[in-house]
């Protein structure tokens, strides 16, 4: 496998997830909702699954809906406990990682003929405007941006990356999640709850000044605030469904393979 550059300080990775998971004021609706929305994408499946494996850093959370589940950590390296699966889902860690085609292959290669493969992670819409203030009001007071936020995925992108990796009938979908806030530190306080706050290898260490605080809460009041005096905040959840190739799978028709033109079903169509 190619050696991947680091981004993310995996050690502070971890000392957030588990501050966030042993704390009372926690906070993991979406994660929860991530959990639930899957579920229900599975009930869609005329299947079942016995032989499942879960990816993810918050296994609490996911071993409440799947107890039978072998469940790993998000690790360069995946340590699947059996030989193959029959599902394998990717829990809301993805965006996180190093090496994200390296993970979807891993979790390919672990699948057996037609098992399905799950994922869930946060979308490039997430937080955009906190990451515009942020970025503007730091801009104008320092001249540069600090590596402060991941840097999430398009839905497209994403997409293509079950393409690349070689999954079959792969689809991407989003859902998009608007919260309002009072006030902006109430929102910082939750993305510190999630366990989600800025772990790259390259972030600054030290405190942000606060007159760049001060400037990111005007710009986010005037460009993001409600009528109701509120402030919006955008979370995306990403879908990503794929197959393990197999012979008996449906396969997309080739081009130029249908029997009937387009041109000939327009023409025969009630005028």
């Amino acid at each position: 496998m190619q050696k991947q550059n680091k981004i993310t300080d995996r050690n502070a990775l971890k000392k957030n997830r588990a501050r966030a998971m042993s704390a009372k004021n926690s906070y993991f609706y979406l994660h929860e909702t991530a959990v639930e929305e899957i579920v229900e994408r599975l009930r869609g499946i005329n299947r079942e699954f016995n032989k499942i494996a879960i990816v993810t850093g918050y296994p609490e959370i996911w071993r409440a809906k799947f107890p039978k589940a072998d469940i790993l950590s998000d690790s360069d390296i995946l340590k699947f406990n059996g030989d193959e699966y029959e599902l394998i889902i990717h829990g809301m860690t993805l965006h996180w990682s190093d090496d994200p085609v390296g993970q979807l292959i891993q979790c390919k290669n672990k699948l057996i003929a037609d098992g399905l493969f799950l994922c869930v992670l946060f979308g490039g819409k997430t937080l955009h405007e906190l990451k515009y203030s942020l970025s503007k009001a730091e801009i104008e007071i320092s001249g540069g941006i600090s590596p402060r936020f991941m840097p999430m995925g398009e839905i497209r992108d994403l997409g293509d990356l079950l393409q690349r990796t070689g999954f079959a009938l792969p689809v991407a979908d989003s859902i998009l999640k608007n919260f309002s806030y009072k006030k902006i530190h109430g929102l910082i306080y939750d993305i510190r709850k999630m366990g989600e706050t800025n772990v790259l290898l390259s972030r600054k260490k030290t405190f942000t000044r606060s007159k760049i605080m001060d400037d990111m809460v005007k710009i986010y009041s005037n460009k993001f605030k409600e009528k109701d005096g509120t402030f919006t905040a955008t979370f995306e959840l990403i879908f990503l469904t794929g197959w393990a190739p197999s012979e008996n799978q449906q396969k997309p028709l080739k081009p130029g393979s249908a029997q009937v033109s387009l041109a000939k079903l327009l023409d025969d169509f009630p005028k």
